[in-house]
């Protein structure tokens, strides 16, 4: 064997993938699905009737779970569909800056300052009107596919 050395970019992800294969037959309501290269979640399934070439066909609606936006596919039952890894975790909300962006404290002490403001207008006005208020609250933040939002937020109590 050779004694050089190899050499490894490093990618931070340790090479997990952002999607993992299912067959569509077994997706249902609720789950999630990458239409389009977005990850949504399912909003309605719909199986056709097996046809002349003998493929029954699957129908997915699903909203991207980031911008809202309502997506079809149509996938034949016996394939498989891609089903993004999607996460939620808790931090708590440290300062919001005037250019959007919000200061986050993680679990382990940690800051993380590369979110932005969610662009709900409800949540934006309760995690601003709660901050202003000098509550501590917590916000979930959700991540998939390497794109992550604040999706929901809650209050802990005074500070």
């Amino acid at each position: 064997m050779s004694d050089e050395e190899h050499h490894f970019e490093s990618k931070g992800d340790a090479g997990a993938s952002k999607t993992y294969p299912q067959q569509a037959g077994a997706i249902r309501k609720n789950g999630y699905i990458v239409i389009k290269n977005r990850p949504c979640k399912v909003v309605e399934v719909s199986t056709s009737k097996t046809g002349k070439h003998g493929h029954a066909k699957c129908h997915f609606v699903g909203i991207d779970i980031f911008n809202g936006k309502k997506l079809e596919d149509i996938v034949p039952s016996s394939h498989n569909c891609d089903v993004p890894h999607v996460t939620r975790t808790d931090y708590q909300l440290i300062d919001i800056s005037e250019d959007g962006f919000v200061s986050l404290l993680t679990e382990n002490g940690n800051t993380k300052d590369d979110l932005r403001l969610p662009t709900d207008d409800n949540l934006l006005s309760q995690i601003k009107d709660g901050f202003g208020d000098g509550k501590d609250l917590v916000v979930t933040v959700m991540s998939s596919m390497g794109e992550e939002q604040i999706c929901a937020l809650k209050d802990i109590g005074p500070k």
